[in-house]
């Protein structure tokens, strides 16, 4: 794979590259090489040190393709780009490696829910097990076949690690670093940490320009609210993404994978997409098996994104092989055993006798033929590389009619069962799930069958992915909508006290949900298009692993936002205005409701955790205490200046 002739480097941005601001982007770079005697081999690690042993050991193994799949191919120069997603072991990277940095509010308070009658508690700063954090790996990967070598060939992997699930960045970035590096080598590291290190921070949900020597990468990265937590929560979040709106531009991504190709992975199994859908919903361990790596990761990522704008919580693994050290555990596994939920996409066929208790596994993909290396095609400065290497573009086959006899084959197939891919690799998905949600038919017949084009498939394919992925938005959109309730924002009432603490968000007990949507019903949406078993989807979905962090998370968001009007009402309040109205126990209360919120804001200020706005509340609050200390009579004014804390806010103020 050959550099564009109109990309160019042009002078270093920076000799020395700041690791502080890379990081907020890139853990590291590496290069895999895949040696005959000693297998998978650490060349390079840039910056050096900020891997454990065994984080290197998952890298390397995680960036190859799989021998047992791999299809042969006899042109020079092979390229392909996939990721894959391992755990975080040991502490070498906790702390020089951050977590993404996004543009964050800090959090003044741990917040407070209440679910089923339990206090559940989401605080900013709670730090989960470091083992819970996961890094993602963007791999690519060369093969050079040459009959003078051993085995005539050899193969590496350029890799970019990074915390953040980031896509939409960092395949044309590498498009671009990979084969730079197989030009001028390790250098090529320093070059493009240099230019990492001078973007701006990543901010969640929107479009970003960033330079990359004479070209910009134009991305917009998912918003905050569909990013996995591995142990943190994203604070930025704002109550507008309580309910998503359906947004008529299709650039804006309202979920993890936007940029997924829903229709090019699955639009040989296309009828089965809702239980896929549900699967993904519920929370359900599911096993997909593809020809290629790219394949498999295109899957994975495409039915994350399928649940948008849910947050996706349980496991996923867009590329998983038997190195993994969790594949041990899932190989453990007895007959009638459970699985972990998890969504675990592999390309070799040992899996299928491995994990042949899997209760939902779904082929999908097809052998890719032989074919020389992409180029990355001329683009101008502002443009994303264009050239499509194996697994990023469309597959090349017409869209399937469904018919009396693909019903037959699919009988077949599951008469089959899974194993028959051991001897020809077909697209089938095997699972006795009984969904509830009815294929839309309607959205099928608006896709839109192309032909073999090159140029006009992949721009049906465009369109076909906007028609399924607004379909499935909408679908999760009111699936959720019951909940609203449960995170309805209160606003102080005209002539009310701001001063006082708003109402808590309404408790939510599971029972009395589901007795309360059984008797209003799902909706007209969903009546038209799922069975009458649908509160048993509702039922699961409470039960599965996505519920109760979306539900807290949202919870947390929501409180946020009552807490930042609330007090917005009271900096706009004129105290004068009230004190004339209130009674003497009023008064007094009305005093000890500001001198808890000073107190919180001075606490918070002397935490280096305040808010912009945190001087001028203080400010307003100090004023606003001591009108309400002077209307108080002399012998209750003496009783309060007993307490020496509060004798020095009145006296500050």
């Amino acid at each position: 794979m050959s550099r564009s002739p109109s990309f160019s480097l042009k002078s270093e941005p920076n000799s020395k590259v700041d690791n502080e601001s890379l990081h907020r982007w890139i853990v590291a770079f590496c290069v895999i090489r895949f040696d005959l005697e000693q297998g998978q081999v650490l060349e390079e690690c840039f910056p050096p040190g900020c891997l454990t042993p065994d984080e290197e050991l998952a890298t390397a193994f995680s960036s190859f393709p799989d021998s047992v799949s791999q299809n042969h191919n006899r042109s020079s120069i092979h390229d392909c780009i996939f990721f894959f997603r391992i755990r975080r072991r040991g502490d070498a990277g906790s702390g020089n490696v951050p977590t993404s940095e996004f543009v964050e509010i800090e959090r003044n308070s741990p917040q407070k829910t209440a679910v089923n009658g339990q206090v559940l508690q989401v605080s900013s700063n709670e730090k989960d097990d470091e083992g819970s954090r996961f890094l993602y790996g963007f791999v690519f990967n060369r093969q050079r076949h040459d009959e003078r070598l051993k085995r005539g060939g050899e193969q590496k992997s350029v890799v970019i690690l990074s915390h953040s699930p980031f896509s939409s960045v960092f395949r044309p970035l590498l498009q671009i670093m990979g084969p730079l590096f197989f030009d001028i080598g390790k250098k090529a590291f320093e070059h493009i940490a240099a230019y990492v290190s001078i973007w701006p921070p990543p901010v969640s949900g929107k479009l970003m320009e960033l330079p990359i020597g004479n070209a910009t990468l134009k991305v917009n990265l998912p918003p905050s609210h569909c990013l996995p937590l591995d142990g943190r929560m994203m604070i930025e979040e704002s109550a507008t993404f309580l309910v998503p709106s359906l947004s008529t531009n299709q650039s804006i991504p309202l979920g993890l994978f936007h940029e997924a190709d829903l229709f090019g992975i699955f639009r040989g199994i296309l009828l089965q997409l809702w239980i896929l859908w549900e699967l993904v919903l519920v929370g359900e361990p599911i096993l997909i098996i593809a020809p290629t790596p790219p394949q498999c990761c295109e899957a994975v990522a495409g039915l994350v994104s399928l649940v948008a704008p849910l947050l996706c919580s349980i496991d996923f693994r867009p590329y998983f092989t038997i190195h993994d050290p969790e594949f041990a555990h899932l190989n453990s596994v007895q007959d009638g055993g459970t699985f972990p939920p998890m969504i675990l996409g592999v390309t070799n066929l040992f899996f299928l006798k491995a994990l042949r208790n899997m209760p939902h596994i779904v082929s999908v993909g097809s052998p890719v033929a032989n074919t020389s290396r992409a180029n990355v095609a001329s683009r101008s400065p502002s443009a994303r590389p264009t050239g499509r290497l194996e697994g990023l573009g469309v597959q090349q086959l017409s869209l399937r009619r469904f018919s009396p006899s693909s019903l037959l084959n699919a009988v077949k197939l599951r008469r089959e069962g899974p194993l028959c891919l051991m001897t020809e690799h077909k697209e089938a998905i095997w699972t006795t799930y009984g969904a509830t949600t009815k294929p839309d038919t309607s959205i099928l017949n608006r896709l839109v069958d192309a032909g073999t084009l090159a140029r006009v498939e992949e721009s049906m394919s465009v369109v076909n992915n906007e028609i399924l992925r607004r379909h499935f938005l909408e679908l999760t959109t009111n699936f959720l909508s019951p909940f609203g309730p449960y995170f309805k924002i209160n606003t102080p009432s005209e002539g009310s006290s701001p001063f006082v603490d708003p109402p808590v968000l309404p408790p939510f007990n599971a029972e009395e949900f589901l007795h309360t949507l059984a008797a209003r019903g799902p909706g007209k949406f969903l009546s038209k298009r799922m069975r009458s078993n649908w509160l048993d989807l509702y039922r699961r979905f409470l039960k599965g692993q996505n519920f109760m962090p979306w539900f807290t998370r949202r919870r947390a968001v929501a409180e946020r936002e009552q807490h930042r009007l609330w007090k917005q009402a009271r900096l706009r309040t004129d105290i004068q205005q009230f004190l004339s109205k209130m009674s003497e126990l009023e008064v007094v209360d009305s005093f000890n409701a500001i001198e808890r919120h000073l107190l919180g804001e001075l606490q918070l200020q002397n935490s280096g955790a305040s808010e912009q706005d945190s001087m001028k509340s203080c400010k307003k609050l100090q004023g606003d205490l001591l009108a309400v200390f002077n209307v108080l009579p002399e012998d209750m004014q003496q009783l309060l200046l007993m307490n020496p804390e509060r004798a020095a806010l009145v006296q500050g103020a």
